[in-house]
């Protein structure tokens, strides 16, 4: 939730951006645009007002809330897969070591070794963490007696969507509840 201090600057306004279906850009990362952008998509019509802050900014000759849920006019089609990137692999392991689950010192392994002519590709570089790449070292993960939990995939860009949900962030202001489905329990 978000502390009541955070809303006296408007740079701790962002705005909660969703698509024409109204449903968020992106949850991992959670889609945010600043205030000044929000606003500047207003007046150029690109997007509508769903909810407002109290807060609000003022001009000589006009004054506006700032918008904290906005809602795209145009909807924008996610690409099927999301780029190769060590943060989108992180996100698709879970944060997760694939060999043994740690959440901590996180790097990447190549399964097959590229010594042995293993590829930089999705389905050949396993999130791993420092001591069980070291121990791994340039050995494949049979000849190192060390079965990953899940073999490597490419993902699409909803799996990633999906496994984001698992991970809200620690802000969350009151407007956005009703746009965002974080994979907690519900309150009775």
């Amino acid at each position: 939730m978000y502390h009541p201090d955070r809303i006296r600057h408007p740079e701790n306004c962002p705005a909660l951006v969703l698509n024409a279906d109204y449903t968020p850009l992106s949850y991992y990362p959670l889609s945010l645009w600043p205030w000044q952008t929000a606003i500047k998509a207003v007046f150029l019509d690109r997007v509508d007002i769903v909810e407002s802050y109290d807060r609000e900014v003022h001009s000589p000759s006009f004054q506006m809330r700032i918008p904290s849920v906005i809602a795209l006019k145009q909807y924008v089609r996610p690409s099927e897969h999301p780029a190769f990137t060590r943060f989108n692999l992180f996100l698709r392991d879970k944060f997760a070591c694939l060999y043994c689950g740690s959440p901590k010192d996180l790097t990447f392994d190549h399964v097959v070794p590229r010594r042995a002519g293993g590829r930089t590709t999705w389905e050949n570089v396993a999130t791993a963490c420092s001591p069980c790449n070291l121990k791994k070292g340039g050995r494949t993960p049979r000849e190192a007696h060390m079965p990953l939990r899940e073999m490597p995939i490419r993902p699409t860009s909803w799996q990633l969507q999906d496994h984001g949900r698992a991970f809200p962030p620690n802000y969350l202001h009151e407007s956005w509840h009703d746009w965002l489905y974080w994979d907690v329990e519900l309150l009775a």
